[in-house]
């Protein structure tokens, strides 16, 4: 399975903006983005006007390294959401938001979207009953998304869940803390994502 495997931090500093791709590492001061807030490179210090078609693409590129996929599956999902009614731009966030990885990691069951995918991949969670371990499945309305009974007792799951008890899940996941119980009360909406993302300079990027 494709993935990136580069140092992440560069990502965070070449979108000059933290991605939270480290986990707690980033709320420190060791965060790279913070120690060196310009982009990588020898010229990584110099100043240049960014083009239109340069600002689309640093917006398209933020997007995915957020949410930690690459370049096909993400024009996957354009498409998926063009096809859709309502604004396509918004459309997309909302498919983004419903991949079960990103929906473990917003849970708090992970430090990182890296780590909810691992997390995932190994089975340690549950939809409607049944061990799912595809990162991109996404979750719908109605569903209920549980820690497997075997993986409770996981360290790594302990310190994440403890170290992110004061973390609020969004409005569309409704989240019982103590029996480590998930239901999805709604489809992801604009509102819901806080991370800074212009999802319109995508749909021209993509709509040349």
């Amino acid at each position: 399975m494709a993935r990136y495997t580069g140092a992440v931090c560069r990502l965070c500093r070449r979108e000059g903006q933290k991605l939270f791709l480290k986990g707690d590492r980033c709320y420190t001061d060791k965060c790279a983005a913070d120690r060196r807030p310009y982009p990588p490179g020898q010229h990584g210090q110099g100043r240049s006007k960014a083009s239109e078609y340069a600002l689309q693409l640093r917006e398209k590129q933020k997007a995915k390294r957020y949410y930690g996929i690459l370049e096909s599956q993400f024009r996957g999902y354009f498409k998926m959401a063009s096809k859709r009614r309502g604004k396509t731009g918004e459309i997309l966030l909302s498919i983004l938001e419903s991949r079960l990885d990103n929906t473990v990691y917003r849970l708090g069951f992970a430090m990182s979207r890296a780590e909810a995918r691992q997390l995932v991949l190994h089975g340690h969670f549950l939809v409607n009953g049944r061990k799912v371990n595809i990162p991109s499945f996404l979750v719908k309305t109605g569903m209920i998304i549980t820690l497997n009974e075997k993986s409770r007792g996981l360290d790594k799951l302990k310190s994440a869940i403890e170290a992110n008890a004061s973390r609020q899940p969004p409005n569309w996941l409704e989240y019982d803390a103590n029996a480590l119980i998930a239901k999805v009360s709604s489809v992801p909406t604009r509102e819901d994502i806080d991370f800074p993302i212009e999802e319109q300079l995508i749909v021209e990027l993509y709509s040349k």
